[in-house]
């Protein structure tokens, strides 16, 4: 293993002219062609633009088509972007927007135009962060992309029809990019494991260090991939110390010069058991674990030799203590259902304390914004009517933004719905209107409140008696509104909290104008 983790040096390459540090492993991992790449599925189905311009799919009579990619960090925009400079008669460059500037935008223009008419290649222009460019930057590459002396792909984590200007946008197709999903995270960090270009099985994670990674990614593939990195760091020099990788060394030693094939050997099944042996429950699921009070901050080996990775090595390498969450168990609904009972109990420091814990276990802060919105209105209602605008505020600001300056404003909102005065009056109004109208009750509309606007209504009845409510006093006309069964029926029962004491005596005085005709004819 001499260069697998050559950060941490070597037992036979000490001296620190022989160590030469590698590409992080986020890099060496990256897919090197479409069948490679994880999630962004919508994005890679047959004749799209993706597998065209990757030289999978012919692009018929037409030819590549520039793309900006629009997605979070992590999901793939760079990876795509190599993928593409890898298909026959690509030349590829690329530039940052933030250290590049025009003369170097004509540079790479002037000089794909030279190999396109001479030489026959395309050439791939990746630019990464295309919001930071100017409008003057920008324009700059219209040429190029109009003319297809280059094959543009931008990606950018910011909303193109805000960052890109439009002459560049109609001249390309926009790709949106998704997060990766768990599922995703999972099956890159486990090919890193087992791949030669990563840890060629030298290390093997324990199943609940898995989760946290995945957990604690957060949809970012590059982020799970440098915490594998760090992880791995941890639990190679805690074997290191613990003398576990000498005593596998040793052992294998032993097993060759005994003639037998090695029970150690990274990425070999364990040697054959007897018939009937006893099985340690320790080893039953594929992980040894060493069980001396000396070696459990090592982590043990595997039954193959490998290193293991726990969850005390991810923790350590993230500097973030393991949150116990579920995202489809138990602790996803309690931890969510204490945050609501919370803010509806007017407790804030408790309801900031679940937001924390589920923003830390990794929960989706979009999720959260959508709970916060149903409780401003289930919750508070009428007793401060601002509540809703700022958890919808909150919500649509979180979609924008994103993690982890979110949690500021999932935090406003929280203190905002945790402090204000609560009702439940408009909730339980429309359960009520609701269970009559599943009831059957509310039979018709009155006449006088049916369309008139058409031909023949007015022989009908329709709108005969209607009072426009503008010309009465107050703008509150006298009249039938409700359906004959429901008269006086008050659905809406305001409490005495908050503005809801102003607007309880409000209604009262406008129903007592409304009803007053139907109580002369009682």
């Amino acid at each position: 293993m001499n260069d697998l983790l050559s950060a941490l040096g070597d037992d036979e390459e000490n001296d620190e002219e022989h160590v030469r540090p590698r590409a992080p492993l986020a890099v060496r991992m990256r897919p090197r062609s479409v069948e490679e790449l994880v999630g962004q599925q919508h994005l890679l189905k047959a004749g799209s633009p993706l597998r065209q311009l990757a030289g999978i799919d012919g692009p018929g009579p037409s030819g590549p088509s520039s793309i900006i990619l629009w997605g979070p960090p992590g999901t793939g925009k760079t990876t795509i972007a190599h993928v593409i400079a890898r298909a026959p008669g690509r030349r590829f460059v690329e530039l940052s927007a933030i250290t590049a500037g025009v003369k170097d935008v004509r540079r790479v223009m002037d000089q794909a135009l030279e190999d396109r008419d001479l030489r026959g290649f395309t050439t791939v222009l990746f630019l990464d962060e295309i919001h930071r460019f100017n409008k003057a930057q920008q324009d700059a590459l219209l040429p190029g992309v109009e003319n297809r002396w280059v094959v543009l792909v931008a990606a950018t984590t910011e909303n193109p029809s805000f960052s890109v200007v439009s002459p560049l946008l109609s001249r390309s197709l926009l790709l949106t990019l998704r997060p990766l999903v768990e599922g995703d995270i999972a099956a890159l960090i486990t090919r890193a494991l087992a791949d030669e270009r990563g840890f060629n099985d030298e290390l093997v994670l324990d199943p609940a260090a898995l989760d946290h990674l995945v957990r604690m990614a957060g949809g970012d593939a590059r982020r799970a991939l440098t915490a594998l990195e760090a992880a791995a760091a941890v639990a190679w020099s805690a074997a290191e110390s613990h003398g576990l990788l000498a005593r596998r060394t040793a052992q294998k030693s032993e097993a060759e010069s005994a003639g037998e094939p090695s029970d150690a050997q990274p990425g070999k099944g364990p040697a054959e058991e007897p018939p009937g042996a006893p099985q340690d429950p320790d080893t039953a699921s594929g992980l040894e674990a060493e069980t001396s009070d000396g070696d459990r901050d090592a982590g043990g080996l595997s039954p193959t030799g490998q290193i293991i990775i726990t969850i005390e090595h991810t923790e350590r390498a993230m500097d973030a203590a393991v949150q116990r969450y579920d995202k489809a168990g138990d602790q996803h609904y309690d931890i969510i259902s204490a945050f609501i009972k919370s803010i509806r109990g007017s407790d804030v420091d408790a309801a900031l304390h679940y937001l924390a814990k589920m923003l830390e276990a990794g929960e989706d802060p979009r999720f959260i914004g959508r709970r916060i919105m149903i409780s401003a209105s289930e919750d508070i209602g009428m007793a401060d009517p601002s509540a809703l605008q700022t958890a919808v505020a909150a919500a649509q600001a979180v979609q924008l933004i994103g993690m982890p300056e979110a949690r500021l404003i999932l935090g406003h909102a929280v203190v905002h719905l945790a402090t204000a005065p609560k009702s439940n009056a408009a909730y339980n109004a429309i359960n009520a209107a609701v269970a009559d109208v599943r009831a059957g009750r509310g039979r018709g509309v009155p006449m006088h409140l049916r369309d008139a606007h058409y031909a023949g209504a007015q022989g009908l009845g329709h709108g005969k008696g209607y009072q426009y409510s503008h010309d009465a006093p107050h703008s509150v006309a006298t009249q039938q509104y409700a359906p004959d069964d429901l008269l006086g029926v008050d659905y809406y029962k305001p409490t005495a909290n908050g503005a809801e004491r102003s607007i309880g005596e409000r209604v009262e005085r406008i129903r007592g104008i409304i009803r007053a005709k139907d109580r002369r004819t009682k």
